[in-house]
């Protein structure tokens, strides 16, 4: 009698279904890492100083939140390049709501600027390693 190959295969793909799963996961916290990022930024420009009660809170919670996710991102990213993607759009964010909010401009070299830094973070992202697929 021979084996059943499905009943052999059905550990791996599950193993590899997860660490896909937990791979999507990593990059989702790592983007809600960055929006707090950028919550964190603003609202550090609000504070005027950490002079402004809500203001100062809304930054300190953001930055506890950012921080959080960041490190559940990190237990399968690696360190450089998910602190690298978490402050690229960060800083990115930054800016472009601060010129909405704040009246900040943003000009042809900030602009050539952030292209060099998406850039960045899409070759990280790609350069990822990631689960290998079925």
């Amino acid at each position: 009698m021979g084996t059943d190959k499905r009943a052999d295969d059905a550990p791996a793909a599950a193993t590899q279904s997860e660490a896909r799963n937990a791979h999507r996961r990593a990059w989702a916290f790592l983007l809600i890492a960055a929006v707090f990022e950028v919550v964190f930024a603003l609202g550090t420009k609000g504070s005027n100083g950490f002079t402004e009660l809500v203001p100062s809170l809304i930054t300190v919670g953001a930055a506890a939140v950012g921080i959080f996710t960041l490190s559940l991102a990190l237990r399968v990213i690696d360190v450089g390049i998910g602190y690298t993607v978490w402050t690229g759009i960060g800083s990115i964010g930054t800016v472009i709501i601060g010129s909405a909010m704040f009246g900040e401009t943003i000009s042809p070299f900030k602009i050539a600027c952030f292209a060099t830094i998406i850039a960045g973070v899409l070759g990280l992202h790609l350069s990822s390693p990631s689960p290998a697929t079925d």
